[in-house]
This record gives C-alpha cells, sequence and structure tokens, in this order.
C-alpha cells in the first residue's frame, strides 16, 4: 500500500450515527477547552514524595514537569505524572515530585501555571495512574440545527461512541506511522516508543471502522473478548449468550479490538476472522510492530460518555462530561460536529 494511505484523516473513519450535523469552531481559546484529571485515589498524607494538583494554561506536560523539576530543585525524571494533557487549554493534571521539595509548593510562582494542592504521597505517579478525565468545552459559531443537536448528543449520552485514537496520537502533521515505516526505527527510546505506538492505534483504527461500518462496535459477537468497563480486563464470550448482550446494552462490557503485535489476534470465530483480515492489508506495519516486540492487547471499540450535559447560548454550544483514561474529547465530538481547530489559525 503506498505511503500516503498511512497519513492520519480523522474525517476518512466511518462516523456511527451518521455524518456531522453541523460545524463549530474549537479551542478558539486555551478557556474553551477545560480539562480536570481524575486520579481515583487520595493522597495517602506521608511518603517520599509531594503529589501536587497544578493548573497550567497553554503548557504541555512534559515542559511543566521541567518547570516543576526546577522549583523542586530534582532532575526532571523524578517528576512524576499520570497523563499527557493538551497544551492549547486549561488543565488540572496531578504531579509528583521527591519529598521535601523548594519552598513550599503553594508558594511557587510557576510559569504558566499554579499548584493548587500539595500533599505528602507515598509513590511515584506513573503512566496510566488515572481513572479519567472531565471535560468542559466551549464550541463556538456552531451552525447546526438545535433540535438536531438535542437528539444526537441524547444517542451519544445513552450508547456512547467509537473510541478511536485522536488526531493527537498521530503527531503533528499526521505522518507518524509514515515515520515508523521509513527505516530505520529511532533509537530514542521516547520516539521510537510514539512511532510503533502510532502504528498500533492505525491499525486499531482501522479495525473499529470495520466495526463501526457493519454497526458492530457496540454490540458481542462470536469470539468475542469483552472488556469490562473501567477495566482493562477481558475474557472469552460464549456464543449467543443473552446475559452478555444485556450486560453490553448497560454498558457494563464493552467489545474489544486488537492493539496489534506478536501472534495474531487472540479473539476467536467472527472477530478474529475481520482482526486478520484488516492485518493483512498492512503487512509492512504489522511486520514492525511484531518484530519490535510488541505484545498482543485489547481497547474497547466503545467510549462510554459519562454525565454528558449541554446546553446552547447563541452560536456557542457548551459540553461537559467525563471519559475514561486514554480516550480523546475530539473523538466526541466529531461524532456530531465538523469542528475547525483555531488554536490552529
Amino acid at each position: 500500500m503506498d505511503d500516503e494511505a498511512y497519513w492520519f484523516q480523522d474525517q476518512a473513519l466511518p462516523r456511527a450515527f451518521g455524518p456531522a450535523i453541523g460545524e463549530a469552531v474549537i479551542r478558539k481559546s486555551p478557556d474553551d477547552f477545560r480539562v480536570d484529571e481524575i486520579l481515583g485515589f487520595a493522597a495517602d498524607g506521608e511518603g517520599e514524595h509531594c503529589l501536587m494538583l497544578v493548573e497550567k494554561r497553554e503548557a504541555n506536560t512534559d515542559w511543566m514537569a521541567g518547570q516543576l523539576a526546577r522549583l523542586a530543585g530534582v532532575r526532571p525524571r523524578d517528576v512524576g505524572y499520570a497523563g499527557l494533557k493538551d497544551r492549547h487549554a486549561v488543565t488540572r493534571q496531578w504531579f509528583t515530585v521527591p519529598w521535601p521539595a523548594q519552598g513550599n509548593p503553594l508558594d511557587w510562582e510557576v510559569p504558566q501555571g499554579r499548584v493548587i494542592e500539595a500533599h505528602r504521597h507515598r509513590r511515584k505517579l506513573r503512566p496510566g495512574a488515572l481513572t479519567g478525565n472531565r471535560f468542559r468545552l466551549a464550541l463556538r459559531h456552531v451552525s447546526a440545527d438545535s433540535g438536531f443537536l438535542d437528539q444526537r448528543l441524547a444517542r451519544i449520552g445513552s450508547l456512547g461512541v467509537p473510541n478511536y485514537f485522536g488526531p493527537q496520537r498521530f503527531g503533528r502533521d499526521g505522518d507518524n506511522v509514515i515515520r515508523l515505516l521509513t527505516p530505520p526505527l529511532p533509537r530514542r527510546r521516547k520516539l521510537r516508543g510514539l512511532l510503533l505506538s502510532a502504528g498500533r492505534s492505525w491499525l486499531f483504527n482501522a479495525i473499529l471502522a470495520e466495526r463501526v461500518g457493519d454497526d458492530s462496535w457496540h454490540r458481542i459477537l462470536a469470539g468475542e473478548l469483552p472488556m469490562l468497563d473501567g477495566s482493562n480486563s477481558h475474557f472469552v464470550a460464549e456464543a449467543d449468550d443473552p446475559a452478555l448482550a444485556d450486560r453490553c446494552r448497560r454498558g457494563d462490557i464493552h467489545p474489544s479490538g486488537a492493539m496489534w503485535g506478536q501472534g495474531g489476534s487472540p479473539a476467536g470465530a467472527s472477530v478474529a476472522e475481520l482482526e486478520e483480515r484488516i492485518a493483512a492489508l498492512h503487512p509492512a506495519l504489522v511486520k514492525v510492530l511484531e518484530e519490535a516486540g510488541m505484545r498482543q492487547e485489547r481497547r474497547a471499540l466503545r467510549l462510554p460518555v459519562r454525565g454528558l450535559s449541554w446546553r446552547q447560548q447563541d452560536d456557542c454550544l457548551w459540553l461537559d462530561f467525563r471519559l475514561p483514561a486514554g480516550s480523546y474529547a475530539t473523538t466526541v465530538i466529531r461524532e456530531f460536529l465538523n469542528v475547525q481547530d483555531g488554536s490552529k489559525s
């Protein structure tokens, strides 16, 4: 397949509920895109680290970690965080630095941010150690019928959306998969990991797109490996089990798709056939992933959108919702609107 096929094009992915019903501008200002990280646990109150809630504005996570390291008088690699957050936003995110830090973190003058809370904690934060994120978004210059918006958003709140990886996963120019397929692989561990992750995400999106096309992205098929809601755990589904179909309707479990690695699809029956067929269309990508030692893993095909509420004022749509870790707010928005990113204009 020609390399051009691997440029990430979000609009090429099929939508679950039909075409977008209008257009809008997202991130016209950082205040339009607010994110609050949800850890899912409280600080220990004692230990060798300081767990801090930091509000940052127009700053990426790595840059802010460097600023906190400087203020704490430690090495950047000693700073811990659970997830990466958008730069063009106002985000509240948790970090850890070794205790004792220099001075009181609540008094630090943090560039493009401020420390809101600081507590003693036993462990350094590690990537993935969070439950999810809460989003408060303002979409500007919305051109869509309010009745159609209400109908589409109600459906999204009830059923969820396809759990596509968003544009952030594929690099600034959307060409990380092409870079992955252009030997040799980078020696720098972080860059190598980013490219391999983009490759697996691209292949997952291709598998999910097939399931969206036949409307099975929210249904349990024969050979399915359902994932428990809020967990990476999965199990083998028995064929034609009405109890599993009911659990899926209630959002207790979700169908899953392959995050590709060595050994082929671990699913059974029609699910394995579909995943192997999609993988066979991309032999160069599969070869790179397998030779790099990536392991077969699973990711939920459905993204639940919890606590979704909205209100429209003139041409602005205000949204409030929660998503599990590893998912994207832009994946939700694309299911009802085509958006222009105001931060890039």
